[in-house]
C-alpha cells in the first residue's frame, strides 16, 4: 500500500510590489492508514464485511453500502443478542417500502485494529437479504462510517483500508469524481439508448446490479429504444419483494469510462426513492466494482482507478425464477410469466434439490449456474414430497 504523502508550502503574501510578514496559515495534517480488513463479494459485486458490536465475541456480517445514509443492525440479530433497542418515529424508505425504525445508540464497532466509537445503529429487517444471498445479513454500514474516515477498496486484493482524514494522494491512472455527498451520494452520469441522457444516479454500493432506473425517468426521457425487449423479473430490497423489468441500453458512461450493452432494471419507484426529476435511478456495484476506489467524503471527491475486473462480461442470462436461502433450504420464488422456467413446468415454492448435478446446496454456485445465457440447465426439485427434475435453456437478454 502506498504511503499517503503531503506537501507543505510557505505562503508569502505581496501588496503593490511590496513584502509582507509572512503569516502562518493551518495546513491540514497528512491522512495516515489506520487497518486494512478483508472483504468477500456477494452476487452482483456486494461487498461484504465482518465485524463485532460492542463488547459481543460473535463476528457479524455488514454489507457496505453508499446507498445507506446511517448504519444498521438486523432484527433478529438485535434480539439474539438480547438488546433492547429505542422506539422513535424516526423513517427509512426503499424501494419497496417505508417503516419506523428504533434505534440502539451509542454503540461500538469493532474492525481487527480500529474501533469506531458513539454510533448509533437503526433497527430493520434484513431476512430477505439473507435468503437473496444465501449468507446471514447482520446489519448495514453506511454514512455514518464513510463519513469519519477515508476508506479505500481495493477489489484485486479483497481489502478495504481505513485512512484518518487529511490530506491524500490519489494515485495516478485514475479519475476524480466530484459527486454531491450529504448523507447518500448522487454523480452525474450519461447514459445512452435511443437518446443520449444526462442525469444525477444514486452511487449505490449495495445494490447488486449495473442500473436501476426509475420508470417515470425512463417514460420521460424516451431513453430506451421501443423496440427493447424487456423481460418480467422480480427485484428485492428495503420493504419486500418488487416487480421489475430486465433489459439492456447501449452505453453507461461513468466519468471518462464506457460500458456498452449494460443490463439495466426498470421499476415503479412508488415510494420515490430516487428523488425524482432529480435523480434518474442508481448507480450499482456491478458496474462500480469494476473499479479500485477511493472514498473522502471529507473533500467531497469519490477517485476511481480501473481495475481487473474493468472488462469482465455482464450477466445476460434470464431463466425467470430466483432462488432463495429459506430455513435451511433452497427455494424457488416467483416465477416470471412466459420465463423458461415457467415453460419447462417449475413453479414458486419448489424445493431444489440439485442443479445440473450439482447436490452440493450452495446458492451461490447454483446462481452462477443460471447465468450462462444459452445453456441448457437441469434442476432438480422436491415439490409435495416427490422428486422431480426439469430442463430448460436460459436465455440471453443481448
Amino acid at each position: 500500500m502506498k504511503r499517503a504523502l503531503s506537501c507543505f508550502v510557505l505562503c508569502l503574501v505581496w501588496l503593490a510590489g511590496t513584502p509582507l510578514a509572512a503569516q502562518e496559515e493551518f495546513i491540514e495534517p497528512p491522512s495516515q492508514r489506520l487497518t486494512s480488513v478483508s472483504f468477500n463479494q456477494l452476487t452482483g459485486g456486494i461487498v461484504l464485511l465482518q465485524a463485532r458490536i460492542d463488547s459481543f465475541p460473535d463476528t457479524l456480517n455488514f454489507i457496505l453500502d453508499t446507498g445507506s445514509s446511517g448504519i444498521s443492525l438486523d432484527s433478529s440479530t438485535v434480539d439474539y443478542l438480547g438488546l433492547k433497542p429505542t422506539p422513535t418515529d424516526r423513517t427509512i424508505r426503499g424501494i419497496a417500502g417505508i417503516r419506523n425504525v428504533s434505534f440502539l445508540y451509542d454503540r461500538q464497532l469493532h474492525f481487527p485494529g480500529l474501533t469506531i466509537d458513539n454510533l448509533n445503529f437503526h433497527i430493520n429487517d434484513y431476512e430477505i437479504l439473507t435468503a437473496v444471498y444465501g449468507e446471514r445479513i447482520d446489519g448495514i454500514i453506511g454514512y455514518s462510517v464513510f463519513s469519519r474516515y477515508i476508506m479505500k477498496l481495493d477489489y484485486d486484493s479483497m481489502k478495504l483500508t481505513f485512512f484518518t482524514k487529511g490530506t491524500f494522494r490519489y494515485p495516478k491512472g485514475g479519475y476524480l469524481l466530484k459527486p454531491s455527498i450529504s448523507q447518500l451520494v448522487t454523480q452525474p452520469l450519461r447514459v445512452r439508448d435511443a437518446e443520449t441522457v444526462y442525469s444525477r444516479f444514486l452511487y449505490d454500493m449495495g445494490a447488486g446490479l449495473c442500473l436501476l432506473l426509475s420508470r417515470e425517468f425512463v417514460d420521460d426521457s424516451a431513453l430506451i429504444h421501443k423496440k427493447r425487449k424487456r423481460w418480467v423479473k422480480e427485484g428485492e430490497g428495503l420493504g419486500g419483494k418488487i416487480d421489475m423489468e430486465l433489459t439492456v441500453i447501449k452505453e453507461v458512461r461513468v466519468g471518462p469510462y464506457k460500458f456498452r450493452n449494460v443490463p439495466i432494471f426498470v421499476f415503479d419507484d412508488v415510494y420515490n426513492v430516487t428523488s425524482y426529476p432529480y435523480m434518474g435511478g442508481l448507480l450499482g456495484n456491478d458496474i462500480l466494482r469494476r473499479f479500485n476506489v477511493i472514498l473522502n467524503y471529507a473533500k467531497g471527491d469519490i477517485y476511481i482507478t480501473p481495475n481487473t475486473h474493468f472488462s469482465d462480461v455482464f450477466d445476460y442470462s434470464y431463466s425467470g425464477v430466483e432462488l432463495y436461502l429459506i430455513g435451511g433450504r433452497i427455494i424457488l420464488g416467483d416465477i416470471a410469466k412466459g420465463s423458461p422456467a415457467e415453460a419447462c413446468g417449475l413453479k414458486e415454492g419448489d424445493e431444489v434439490i440439485a442443479v445440473n448435478k450439482n447436490f452440493s446446496q450452495n446458492l451461490n454456485q447454483y446462481k452462477i449456474a443460471l447465468q450462462v445465457p444459452n445453456e441448457k440447465i437441469k434442476i432438480i426439485v422436491r415439490r409435495d414430497g416427490v422428486m422431480r427434475d426439469f430442463e430448460f435453456k436460459v436465455r440471453s437478454i443481448l
